[in-house]
Formats: structure tokens, sequence, C-alpha cells
């Protein structure tokens, strides 16, 4: 009857372990649910994912060269799980439209958020990769940055297109840095070396230092390898200049390796330091 008993108890603390380890597995109910989805405009990619609905709002923008989408889902289910409510934002393309069309879409869709009128009424934190990162720097860097968002986290933003289209010219450059170059000229509509007054003005205004305007714009937290095609130049010129106009709240990481973008959340420990800086603004 003894051993019954003591096989029985192990059956039980057993059975009590899996559960509780599948319990710690699996996705909290909110970042399992279908997202909700909103349409910020009229175009078919003016549209958002809405991921969780009892956080602060947390805008993620998608790399991908200003050419083609990229999926978040994965890490809008993560942060949503963890207490954000993630908006997972597309917007238009290269081959829909030309420079300012993408920053006006972010714009707007943070105009459809706030509309939302959710319990936590402050304004939303932005991240973005790659190009998505090149998204987020200028809107935090746009007019007065603070009124649209209160901290921007950017994986390895191409924070200037100008430097993009130089760095693919030069010679031996990578066929990553070639294909930015490319899709640099796309998004601006001309090239740099061929076009006129107008042309160099947008290519001006693609610069997110060329906005930069210190404590009015939104505090940076940003990120790239030391290996990555789009190089820690890029941040450190926009972190230089804010820091000439006097912003203060600027974090800028070098990690090791090589990984450009969202893979940069999966080296050891980024992730969760995201997590804190984000939680903290």
């Amino acid at each position: 009857m003894t051993l019954r008993r003591a096989l029985l108890t192990l059956a039980l603390c057993g059975s009590l372990l899996s559960s509780s380890v599948a319990a710690e597995a699996a996705p909290e109910p909110e970042a399992s649910r279908a997202p909700e989805l909103l349409s910020y405009g009229s175009h078919p990619r003016q549209t958002i994912s809405v991921y969780g609905d009892r956080g602060p709002a947390l805008v993620l923008l998608h790399g991908g060269s200003w050419a083609r989408d990229t999926d978040w889902s994965g890490w809008a289910r993560w942060f949503a799980a963890r207490g954000f409510t993630v908006y997972e934002t597309d917007y238009r393309l290269t081959s829909d439209a030309v420079w300012p069309a993408q920053r006006d879409d972010v714009l707007s869709a943070l105009r459809r958020i706030a509309a939302r009128r959710l319990p936590d009424t402050r304004r939303p934190l932005l991240l973005g990769s790659s190009a998505g990162g090149h998204l987020a720097v200028s809107v935090g860097a746009y007019g007065d940055g603070v009124t649209y968002t209160r901290g921007v986290v950017a994986l390895s933003p191409v924070a200037s297109p100008y430097r993009a289209w130089a760095d693919g010219g030069r010679p031996g450059a990578s066929k990553q840095r070639r294909a930015l170059r490319e899709a640099a000229k796309r998004l601006a509509g001309c090239s740099p070396d061929r076009g006129g007054r107008v042309c160099w003005e947008r290519w001006g205004d693609l610069a997110a230092k060329s906005h930069a305007s210190g404590p009015r714009d939104a505090p940076l937290y940003l990120v790239h390898s030391v290996g990555d095609f789009v190089p820690p130049a890029h941040s450190a010129e926009l972190a230089a200049a804010q820091r000439r106009s006097g912003l203060r709240d600027i974090t800028v990481r070098t990690l090791p390796g090589s990984a450009h973008g969202g893979p940069l959340l999966k080296t050891p420990g980024l992730a969760d330091d995201v997590l804190r800086w984000l939680r903290a603004h």
C-alpha cells in the first residue's frame, strides 16, 4: 500500500510538473488571438494588425528596403505577451509611391492609433527594423518628434539613405550594400548624382539627422552589429547630431557579429534590454 501511494504521488508530481512547463511555454491568451485589423487609409497597404489590448502602445515598422513586406507577427506576439498593445504597421512601398509617402503613412497610422482611445493614452513607442528603423527615427525627429512618440528603438536603421547610396557605390561594395544603394534611389525617386534642386532637397529630407532638434525629439535606442551591411556610422551620425542639438537620452549599441535588423533581437540579452528600455519610457 505504501509503495502504491508513493507511485501515485510520483505520478501526480510528474503530471503537475508537466502542466507547469506546458503553461510556461504556451503563449499568453492575448498573444494567441488573431490580430485585430485596422485601416488608416484607402491604399491596401495602409493597414495595422493589433496584438493585445491592455498596455502601452508599441508600433512595429518592418524592414525590407522600403520595397517589400517582412513578417513581424512573431515579435508582435512576444511584446504583446509582455504587456504592450502592439500595432504592426504596414506602409506604402516604393512600388506604390516615393518619399515622403512612407513617413506620411506612419504619421497617419499614429493618428489612427490615437483615435482608438484605449485606457493607456500615452503617445506610442516605435520599434523599427532597417528601412522601418529609418521610418522610426525619421518620425521621432520630424518637427517636434515627441508629439508623435515618446521613444524610438531602431535596429540597423538606414538613418541616412544618402550614406547607403554612397557606400553602395564604393569599389568592392558587398552585394547587400549595392542592393541598398538601388533601394535608396527608388525611395527618393531620383539619383543624387543626376538630380536637380528638388531631388537634392528630397535626399536631404530623407536623412533623419537633418531634422535633429534635440529635446523636442524622441529618445533613441539604436543598435547595429559590427559587420552590419547598414554600418553603425548611420546611428553614430544621427546620435551626434541629436546630442549637438541637446538630446541626452540616447543609447547606441554595436554588437558582435553581422546580424541585421530583426535578427539582432536574438542576440543574448538584447530583447530583454530593449524591453526594459521600452518599459522605462
